[in-house]
């Protein structure tokens, strides 16, 4: 995966909870440093997210996105 921003995190995903129009993604990436995102369902239906799975927060300015490889 390339990307343009700078910051990336790597994490694992510990919780998903979904919504009919968002989902909120949490990653743990240290022991005990969570970071939570809130992405659109179709974008987590798409990175086909479980939890377990490794995944990224991506900043950019004020937004964070989860990736997959």
């Amino acid at each position: 995966m390339k990307i343009s921003a700078r910051n990336d995190l790597s994490g694992k995903v510990i919780s998903i909870v979904r919504g009919p129009v968002s989902t909120e993604v949490t990653l743990e990436i240290a022991p005990g440093v969570q970071v939570v995102s809130t992405i659109t369902s179709n974008s987590a239906d798409s990175l086909k997210l479980v939890e377990g799975q490794t995944a990224y927060a991506v900043i950019k300015a004020s937004s964070v996105m989860v990736g997959t490889d």
